[in-house]
């Protein structure tokens, strides 16, 4: 079975310290597990989502209209594109 990305949001901030990347969801949930795409104009990697918080409170899923924190491996920047990747 191929895999394919859907569009889920865009990040709106990058918390360095705690290497934190702030993502508002526009379209669709976002759960423990999941592998994410986030791409821009210097950005472009993968990551599975291991963590996950909505207002510093720890969830397993999110959805449309929410603003999560997720871990990343890398810097990400305001605008970049977050596409869940569908198995």
């Amino acid at each position: 079975m191929e895999s394919w990305e859907e569009e889920i949001g865009q990040v709106d901030h990058f918390y360095s310290h705690a290497h934190i990347a702030g993502i508002w969801l526009k379209n669709g949930k976002l759960k423990l597990g999941d592998r994410v795409h986030i791409k821009g104009h210097t950005t472009d990697f993968e990551e599975t989502v291991t963590s996950m918080q909505v207002e510093h409170r720890d969830v397993r899923e999110a959805d449309t209209g929410m603003h999560v924190g997720i871990p990343v491996h890398d810097k990400v920047r305001e605008h970049d594109r977050v596409f869940i990747i569908h198995q």
